[in-house]
């Protein structure tokens, strides 16, 4: 319950900061007298895509610690906290990194890496997998999140994420201009949207927005690739890391909240695999195994 309240007020207020944004700037005003204001259309659509995403990966870590109840290791307690932190520094520092937050959560194997920027990350790892992989396997899989960061994929897919919701806010609503136009030709009286642009708004965003999310999912399943690579460049060979995703094929993954669900290192198969976050793992090891030839 903790995790969806948080994730609904997390939203709530991003759309309430956006809201009061675009009606000081006046970017929400687009409609005219003389019909749509394109300009002001897309200067509305990208605060609304590009601030959405951005406030989001602003805000990431602290979404991220308390959505998975992740602890913070400030100071290690134990031979397993110890070698936790300390293989997360030694991989960082051969990447050039900043030293991230380390966090141990509760839950079935499984890892991610989030933060707003490659110097200011957190990497988090389940109890479930520090339990169940061997320390190579599980080093393996450290090193693919410090990849992650190193790769600033965070940020990459967060820009991705802005180009496409941009898209998604700028194309229903000229379509629905268009719909609305069409449907009340030759009506002089009335001003401003009708019903048939709210219709066709809402069913375009919905729309727009799952043919998006095939976009941002292939980017993030090819992330993927690249940071098994990383994996194996900072362990030298691509061998734990196979042996990881080979355990992980045998254990259930487990379940990352909605909106840190990319950043783990294996996420439960979508219904279909365009909208998957993570590529099949028998794919993954393939690629590994070609990286050794």
């Amino acid at each position: 319950m903790k995790r969806i309240m948080l994730l609904i007020g997390t939203n709530l207020a991003i759309m309430v900061v956006l809201g009061i944004v675009t009606t000081l700037t006046g970017a929400n005003r687009y409609f005219t007298s003389a019909g749509l204001d394109l300009g002001k259309l897309l200067f509305f659509a990208a605060i609304m895509g590009f601030g959405g995403a951005f406030m989001s990966l602003w805000m990431s870590k602290t979404i991220a610690k308390w959505s998975t109840g992740a602890r913070v290791i400030e100071s290690p307690q134990n031979s397993t906290e110890f070698w936790l932190h300390d293989s997360v520094r030694r991989f960082s520092e051969k990447a050039g990194l900043a030293m991230p937050e380390v966090a141990i959560y509760e839950g079935e194997p499984n890892a991610f890496a989030t933060g707003s920027s490659r110097n200011n990350s957190l990497v988090a790892v389940s109890t479930g997998l520090l339990q169940t992989m061997s320390r190579e396997e599980a080093e393996a899989v450290i090193a693919h999140e410090v990849a992650h960061i190193a790769n600033g994929d965070m940020v990459t897919l967060t820009l991705i994420q802005g180009v496409v919701n941009t898209f998604v806010f700028f194309l229903a609503r000229v379509v629905g201009y268009l719909v609305d136009s069409f449907l009340r030709k030759g009506d002089q009286e009335s001003s401003g949207p009708g019903i048939g642009y709210m219709v066709t708004v809402l069913v375009c965003d919905i729309v727009f927005g799952i043919l998006a999310s095939v976009i941002v999912m292939y980017f993030s399943r090819q992330r993927e690739f690249r940071a098994d690579a990383g994996s194996a460049r900072l362990m030298g060979t691509p061998q734990p890391m196979m042996a990881a995703l080979r355990r992980l094929g045998g254990l259930e993954a487990g379940a990352l909240p909605q909106n840190i669900a990319s950043a783990g290192i294996n996420g439960r198969p979508g219904w279909m695999a365009l909208f998957s976050s993570h590529p099949p793992l028998e794919e993954r090891i393939a690629s590994l195994a070609r990286s050794r030839q």
